[in-house]
């Protein structure tokens, strides 16, 4: 396990919780895919230390070795998910969030029934084989950071308000509440049903979306972990734009036959230019020319009650380091200050603060600078929470470290208005 550690690698286990027995293992060295299994003497062994702890009534739910971190979490007594990554700087919370986001997923495309009432073990094995490229995405270099806040990547286009009454319409249209619009995994609009659906579904929806193959049209079934766990609804993709797809979560009806080229091009063909607007979005989550400090590097902003987010490491792209390290440093900052600095996040159950003359006394800022103090070395990260909103910025060597809270509040100030 330590010599593993050393390549930064994840290995995520599924068991049956009452027998033990293995559902799947995946495996990511460096973000990627890795095909290494760990040896079955290992997994019984993790397994059954955590079997051990509850038949003395002991929950255990983390360990660190020496160069390896482990999280263990049961779902509904009946599946229990293991991690272990030696990751460099990798905190409990990502790894309990990963987990949360897993079974998410496996409920997402398996049922919550096929989960808890397990019959047939083989059977199971074979139809999580189906959840299997949406978890690797979980475990990769994602562009997305939903996994990790549990809030919706959201991105602001240049014509919002049109595209946003194009959606009402067609909507109406085809007889559904929930549609939206989706780049590359990404929120660019949706109508006021979709933004209503409940984590993780809010999530794993359009993050789904943009890990599957490109496609014209889709027709999906899948289960909602929170709104309908048990009974499938369906969810129809149709491709507008290379990486731009209008997606509707449905019952029965309409067919996807039913929404024919005249209709698509009744709604959409007008808004041609403004959608094309909307595909470098992606990456960058802002509109084109929005005016941020050349010292900025990457921003996460969160708005905690609506559960979106907007992420992106694209500003200064020119500038070192490069975008993968940008986000593992927003990614990093951003378990430090939630599990350490700020207040709880509304919904996380298992964070509630009780005491409400206690949220006054947490900080509302806080800032880390890697290397030395002095400009033109390390690198400098910002957080700041007014209200609703918290924001994350990864600034450069340059940026003097007593201007981060004045620029950091500058910024949110200008952000508000898209989120």
């Amino acid at each position: 396990m330590g010599e593993e550690g050393t390549e930064g690698t994840v290995h995520l286990l599924c068991l049956a919780t009452s027998s033990g027995v293995p559902l799947f293992c995946r495996s990511s060295r460096g973000g990627a895919p890795a095909r290494q299994q760990l040896p079955f003497p290992v997994i019984g062994s993790l397994n059954g230390v955590h079997m051990f702890g509850q038949n003395l009534e002991v929950q255990l739910s983390s360990a660190r070795t020496e160069d390896t971190t482990v999280v263990w979490k049961s779902f509904h007594d009946s599946i229990t998910l293991i991690v272990l990554s030696s990751e460099e700087g990798t905190s409990e919370l990502r790894l309990e969030r990963l987990l949360q986001m897993v079974f998410g997923a496996m409920v997402l495309l398996v049922g919550l029934e096929e989960l808890t009432n397990i019959s047939n073990i083989e059977r199971l094995k074979k139809d999580l084989r189906a959840t299997y490229h949406l978890i690797d995405s979980f475990l990769g270099d994602s562009e997305l950071i939903g996994d990790l806040t549990q809030c919706v990547d959201c991105v602001v286009p240049p014509e919002g308000s049109l595209l946003q009454e194009a959606l009402s319409g067609f909507a109406e249209a085809v007889g559904t509440a929930y549609v939206s619009l989706v780049v590359s995994g990404r929120v660019v609009a949706a109508t006021e049903s979709w933004w209503h659906l409940r984590t993780p579904e809010a999530v794993l929806l359009p993050w789904l979306v943009g890990s599957l193959p490109p496609q014209a049209a889709r027709d999906y079934p899948v289960y909602l972990p929170h709104g309908s766990p048990t009974v499938p609804h369906r969810l129809l993709t149709l491709t507008l734009l290379p990486d731009l797809e209008l997606c509707l979560l449905c019952g029965p009806c309409p067919p996807l036959s039913q929404l024919d080229p005249q209709l698509l091009e009744r709604w959409w063909q007008p808004m041609l230019d403004p959608l094309r607007a909307c595909l470098p979005q992606g990456p960058r989550a802002l509109p084109a020319g929005f005016p941020l400090h050349t010292d900025i590097l990457g921003l996460l902003l969160l708005h905690l009650e609506l559960k979106r987010c907007l992420f992106t490491v694209e500003p200064s792209g020119d500038k070192d380091p490069s975008p993968e390290q940008r986000r593992y440093l927003l990614r990093s900052f951003y378990t430090l200050v939630t599990a350490v600095h700020f207040p709880p996040e509304p919904g996380q159950q298992e964070e509630k603060v009780e005491d409400t003359a206690h949220q006054t006394q947490v900080p509302r800022a806080c800032y880390l600078v890697s290397g030395t103090e002095e400009p033109g070395t390390g690198w400098r990260l910002v957080a700041l929470q007014l209200g609703p909103r918290r924001l994350l910025l990864l600034l450069s060597a340059q940026s003097p470290s007593h201007g981060l809270r004045s620029l950091a509040m500058h910024t949110l100030h200008a952000l508000t208005p898209l989120l």
